[in-house]
């Protein structure tokens, strides 16, 4: 009901509420995915302190919304992938969904197929693959199944906070080391060092490899970059503590964020130092919802400095002016989406090449044997040869 005084509904004055981060999480809004037909924005109809703030104290921020655990039961387990940029052909992933937060993450869009926000829902809604190592066992144990290396936690951590308690990841393990099958694992957690017992046996017959991501040695931007990965000289006792057990382990600087991560020869030395002997790097890839999603990002965190960020970005992935225009910072082509063209990405790479030359990274190829992997070992049955 309005009164005679007040003003038309369509009349009434709009002010939008300023967005406003949220600690522990890498994004501020559960932002619309790219299929809803309906998008809502906040704003302040002048009832007290911030959206989200439900304490009625004045002055206080949001409330940070908590972790949930959705079960799913997975149809399969290995995942193909024919990219020529990507280096393994196939991979699997116990979650969909990351608590780290990376605000980075490309895996964000992933989220929309499920109906959630690749925002806050991509880091408080956490599907676990409940009976993963199972169908994996299955799979495994094809005679059709042709052996290549597997990675393991490509799209999202595999060592992601759910992972102490669900322990999808140890299960995973458990039937590679079974079926003698090669594997690979990247990382940003210290929890990795929980399965040092099965590691560092499957890694003394090259059957296991590991890397572990450090994208910059600034805790506080590592903070606000990735909220709930561990700190970065955390990752580095990570690196050293696989590297005694015998675990080969390399150190990926992914993604480069142009004026936020500049300290990629510092990295690269810390992780040689701590025992990594392989290092590999990528540029930021915005496709999808991530454009505006770190867009926000930047507006949050580093407002005086967005434009100049996201300029670079374009010239990374040599966008146009047109496309510019259009808010567009990616293009998804195999032959320069990881690397990126151009000036600027000629540059990065010539810093990281120099950089790995003069620390003595990437000088030997780890291989992992093929020759091991028994399907009737996946079954459970033995084998005469």
């Amino acid at each position: 009901m309005h009164s005679e005084d007040d003003p038309p509904p369509s009349l009434a004055p709009v002010v939008w509420a300023p967005v406003q981060p949220l600690k522990g999480r890498g994004t501020a809004t559960r932002m619309a995915h790219r299929f809803m037909r309906d998008a809502r924005e906040a704003f302040d109809d002048g009832w007290g302190g911030p959206v989200g703030d439900v304490s009625g104290d004045e002055g206080a921020g949001p409330a940070a919304p908590h972790t949930q655990v959705i079960w799913e039961d997975a149809r399969s387990a290995l995942c193909g992938n024919d990219s020529p940029d990507i280096f393994f052909e196939q991979s699997v992933n116990p979650y969909r969904g990351c608590e780290h937060g990376c605000v980075y993450c490309y895996a964000r869009p992933t989220h929309s197929y499920l109906n959630l926000s690749p925002g806050l829902d991509f880091e408080t809604r956490i599907i676990a693959k409940r009976n993963i190592a199972e169908v994996l066992r299955g799979e495994l144990a094809r005679v059709s199944h042709r052996p290549s290396v597997v990675n393991i936690g490509s799209a999202t951590d595999c060592y992601q906070p759910v992972e102490r308690e669900l322990r999808l990841t140890r299960a995973l393990i458990e039937v590679m080391r079974d079926a003698r099958h090669p594997f690979s694992l990247i990382t940003k957690s210290s929890g990795v060092e929980r399965d040092l017992d099965l590691l560092a046996p499957l890694a003394h017959s090259r059957l296991a490899a590991a890397y572990v991501t450090i994208t910059t040695l600034d805790a506080r931007l590592a903070r606000v970059l990735e909220p709930r990965a561990a700190a970065p000289h955390r990752r580095l006792r990570t690196i050293r503590a696989l590297a005694e057990a015998g675990v080969p382990v390399g150190v990926s600087v992914a993604p480069q964020i142009p004026f936020i991560t500049e300290d990629m020869e510092q990295v690269l030395a810390a992780a040689r130092d701590a025992g990594a002997t392989s290092a590999f790097y990528t540029v930021i890839r915005l496709p999808w919802e991530l454009n505006a999603l770190m867009r926000e990002w930047l507006q949050l965190h580093y407002p005086q400095r967005a434009e100049r960020v996201l300029a670079r970005i374009q010239d990374l992935h040599g966008i146009d002016a047109t496309a510019r225009i259009a808010g567009k910072s990616y293009d998804s082509s195999h032959a320069t989406r990881m690397k990126g063209s151009g000036l600027w990405a000629d540059l990065l790479r010539q810093r990281f090449e120099k950089t790995c030359a003069r620390l003595g990274l990437n000088r030997q190829r780890t291989e992992l044997d093929l020759s091991q992997y028994r399907p009737a070992l996946a079954r459970g049955q033995g084998v005469l040869f």
